[in-house]
């Protein structure tokens, strides 16, 4: 680790022109570097877990008696916790479609997702999301982030430029976690561990494939573009009829009915 990290200052270091160097950004890097490598699971859950606090302070948090509310208790009960991360839901009463499950285990779901799909579609998307979270691959975004990041201070030490840039990144370095696009070994992981996670509890999991099939009639309708930033953190891979096709082998398989 140590190596990786004076690799990287030598060779930034390096290839800059001769400017004054900011040392204190320098060992900033270094030591943000160092903090990227041995990031714990409890780690990334506290920062995002003020980030989570700071959302939901912003945006309308639908109350206890609100009829998405109730939906949503409805539809999750006996949904605890994901491999040892305890769950908590909420409805932000917005007209943007979107949903999403944070390392430390919150699941947000916006009131106009929730118009759009029916309790199944909802449990698969949920599911999805659930997956992710459990699987710890935020984890490895939130560790590539901090890494750019140390770049990025390596390079501010050398240009003042640079630097304000690097400060502006910094700013949105904890939403990284909320939104990281994942690879298409991690989508389809998470897809599995969704259908598994809905049936140890109790639901359908052919949900899933209803929740794919909804989401690719909405990418190919002529509104598509009110769901585009969903659409797009939700299923940049593989594409829905594979993963469609993979659902429904494996609910046909455990004898649920599919369509």
């Amino acid at each position: 680790m140590i190596k990786k990290i004076a690799l990287l200052l030598i060779l930034s270091l390096s290839i800059l022109p001769a400017h004054s160097t900011d040392w204190g950004r320098l060992l900033q890097g270094a030591l943000k570097a160092g903090a990227a490598m041995k990031i714990t699971d409890e780690d990334l859950a506290e920062a995002v877990r003020s980030e989570v606090k700071q959302m939901d302070a912003k945006n309308t948090v639908c109350g206890a008696s609100s009829p998405y509310t109730k939906r949503l208790k409805r539809l999750t009960q006996g949904m605890t916790n994901a491999n040892g991360i305890k769950l908590n839901f909420k409805v932000y009463k917005t007209t943007d479609v979107n949903a999403f499950a944070c390392p430390d285990g919150s699941v947000r779901l916006f009131s106009a997702l929730m118009d759009i799909l029916d309790d199944n579609e909802l449990l698969g998307v949920i599911g999805h999301e659930i997956g992710h979270v459990a699987l710890r691959h935020s984890k490895k975004a939130w560790r590539s982030a901090l890494l750019r990041s140390a770049a990025s201070d390596v390079i501010g030490s050398r240009s003042e430029t640079w630097a304000a840039l690097s400060d502006s990144y910094l700013g949105a370095l904890s939403s990284v976690a909320l939104s990281a696009k994942h690879s298409r070994q991690h989508e389809t992981e998470a897809d599995d561990y969704g259908y598994d996670f809905l049936k140890k509890s109790g639901k359908n999991p052919w949900a899933m494939g209803l929740a794919f099939k909804k989401m690719k009639q909405l990418s190919e309708g002529k509104n598509k573009s009110r769901y585009d930033k969903w659409l797009q953190a939700f299923s940049s891979h593989p594409d829905f009829d594979k993963r469609i096709e993979h659902i429904r082998q494996r609910a046909k398989r455990d004898g649920y009915g599919v369509k």
